[in-house]
């Protein structure tokens, strides 16, 4: 076998169904071993970026490694986005790279960069392969160094003389990897100390991350909170690590998360942190978060402990097993589980109630146009909260994890940590293709969706049927919000739309969609808006709904970067904020 061959029969041993793939001079040697391949089905993005992104929407809607591939040069820098989006999110990928001859590298070859190098600092490990025999042993690390403890990606970047050399392959059935260590557990010590804390609080909260999904530790979380009775806000990334339907969620804190979720969290006498990490967005002025409580931190990352915010007590340690352990001890201790009956922690109950009351996430709805709040409202109602959501970056994006709510899992798909725009339509793809039976919808803003639009191409020719809505203000809503707040609503190159006619819907994406050969039609009056979504949602193809919106709205509750949660600015019908 040749080298491209024995990198294709090795990703095949390692189960991968789906390959995002665009070609070059570098890696044509492994598109013809793919074609040659009854295992791995190759789609072609229109850009590679959108490839990573698919990949990452695919990772994210399984557990599993997405994989992606480009060619050397422009095609591998193109990764790079993607690449660091998976490695802010702990997103399990593995990107291969082709690579110029080896006795070209470092000559300023044609189409020569370092990816290597130039990703080092994004990836959780890399290999540039110098020997065809290395490339069983490298591609089998590679996905188990992608998948395992805090995932991430990892690239395999492989010169194209060794793609075409030729060798008799070992395939190896162990690995044994110097340095890299199993998911930590939890010391029992520090276990049976966190169930004293419990039981000394009086204002405890749980806040969930991220970690929580990629452990697969949903199950875990849910039975220790009906267990403690501790209410449960999560993050972005942790969006469907635990019901949002669920009395003891208060969906999710941070820069634009609930008033309460942000006041149950800093004003909690005990604060769990599981699988989070302490990311500005959601602490603020990180100095004053949680400054009165005493904090527990559990994570995979040993890095993490310690790192953005001192703790009382780091646990190293698996989420999933830490959550495991703990619920043990918390049924041998005689916490009975409970779904409704919460008798614990009477008064700091209350409190949250009153807060919610009091500060609700809510919108003043309109008779003729269309809020963004109110498309996100009635697509759950319409998809009854079972839709995977994919979004793209900025005021969409937040009013998607607002409006809609999730009880899932991998329900909630969107570049959190290096909120990349462009992301939504091509993860959606990704995920579609994992999930060829569910409703996957990509919520979208103009500006957002602009920037991969050229994957409709690909989910065209590929026959993926990804929905998309697009919120379509003619503006980069989240930054002509920060305009109004703090630049006396200046523009500084916001606007979107046609320059010569502010009137105009520009670009016109039912004209755009009709080139590509994918349905899309436009909504501009409300009484329209029910008929096309349940249009799209019947389509059984790719189907693009271009809804029109004022760009005046902002998402709010809203916490000015650096400041705190006392800081927040509400929607005017609550008055000020009192806490």
């Amino acid at each position: 076998m040749n080298g491209a061959e024995i990198l294709v029969s090795a990703m095949e041993r390692e189960d991968v169904e789906v390959i995002f793939a665009y070609p070059g001079g570098a890696s044509m040697p492994i598109h013809q071993a793919l074609t040659r391949s009854k295992k791995i089905r190759t789609i072609l993005p229109r850009h590679e970026q959108g490839g990573s992104f698919a990949a990452e929407g695919y990772a994210r809607a399984t557990g599993k490694p997405g994989v992606c591939m480009a060619t050397s040069g422009p095609g591998a820098t193109n990764l790079v986005t993607g690449i660091a989006d998976a490695y802010m999110d702990s997103i399990p990928m593995v990107a291969v790279t082709g690579q110029v001859p080896q006795e070209m590298i470092g000559r300023g070859a044609f189409q020569e960069t370092d990816v290597f190098g130039m990703t080092l600092p994004i990836v959780k490990h890399s290999y540039l392969v110098m020997d065809i025999h290395e490339i069983p042993r490298v591609v089998k690390e590679a996905f188990y160094i992608a998948r395992t403890g805090r995932p991430g990606p990892v690239v395999i970047d492989v010169p194209k003389n060794i793609q075409n050399q030729m060798a008799q392959p070992v395939f190896p059935s162990e690995l044994t990897l110097r340095g890299y260590q199993l998911p930590p557990k939890a010391d029992p010590v520090a276990l049976n100390e966190i169930i004293g804390l419990i039981k000394s609080a009086r204002r405890p909260m749980i806040y969930a991350g991220g970690g929580i999904i990629s452990s697969d530790a949903a199950s875990e979380l849910l039975e220790f909170a009906e267990r403690t009775q501790i209410p449960v806000a999560t993050t972005l990334m942790g969006i469907g690590g635990f019901p949002e339907g669920h009395p003891l969620s208060l969906k999710w804190l941070g820069m634009h998360g609930t008033v309460y979720a942000n006041c149950a969290v800093n004003e909690s006498d005990l604060l769990l942190a599981l699988g989070v990490r302490f990311d500005d967005r959601v602490t603020g002025k990180v100095e004053k978060f949680a400054e009165h409580g005493t904090i527990v931190h559990v994570d995979i990352d040993f890095s993490e402990l310690n790192k953005n915010k001192v703790v009382k007590l780091p646990v190293h340690s698996d989420v999933k097993f830490a959550l495991g352990e703990l619920n043990h001890l918390l049924a041998a201790g005689g916490f009975k589980r409970s779904s409704k009956d919460f008798h614990l922690f009477p008064d700091w109950q209350a409190q949250i109630r009153r807060w919610k009351e009091r500060y609700p996430l809510g919108f003043k709805d309109t008779d003729d146009a269309i809020l963004p709040q109110y498309v996100i409202r009635l697509l759950y109602e319409m998809t009854k909260g079972e839709a995977i959501i994919t979004t793209g970056v900025g005021q969409h994006q937040m009013w998607a994890g607002q409006y809609y709510d999730f009880n899932t899992p991998r329900q909630f798909l969107t570049s959190a940590g290096l909120g990349a725009m462009g992301f939504g339509f091509p993860a959606a793809l990704g995920a579609k293709v994992a999930f060829p039976d569910r409703q996957v919808i990509d919520v979208d803003g103009d500006g957002s969706f602009l920037m991969n639009v050229q994957e409709l191409a690909c989910a065209y020719v590929e026959g993926i049927a990804a929905k998309c809505v697009i919120i379509n203000n003619q503006h980069l809503g989240m930054v002509v919000q920060w305009e109004d707040r703090f630049y006396n609503s200046n523009r500084g190159h916001t606007f979107l739309g046609d320059p010569q006619d502010r009137e105009r819907i520009y670009p016109d994406y039912v004209e755009l969609c009709r080139g590509f050969g994918v349905k899309c039609e436009r909504v501009i009056e409300k009484k329209g808006l029910r008929p096309a979504l349940q249009r799209m949602l019947d389509a059984d193809e790719c189907y693009i709904l271009d809804v029109i919106t004022p760009y005046t709205e902002h998402v709010l509750p809203m916490i000015p970067s650096g400041k705190t949660y006392r800081d927040v600015i509400i929607d005017e019908r609550y008055g000020r904020f009192e806490g």
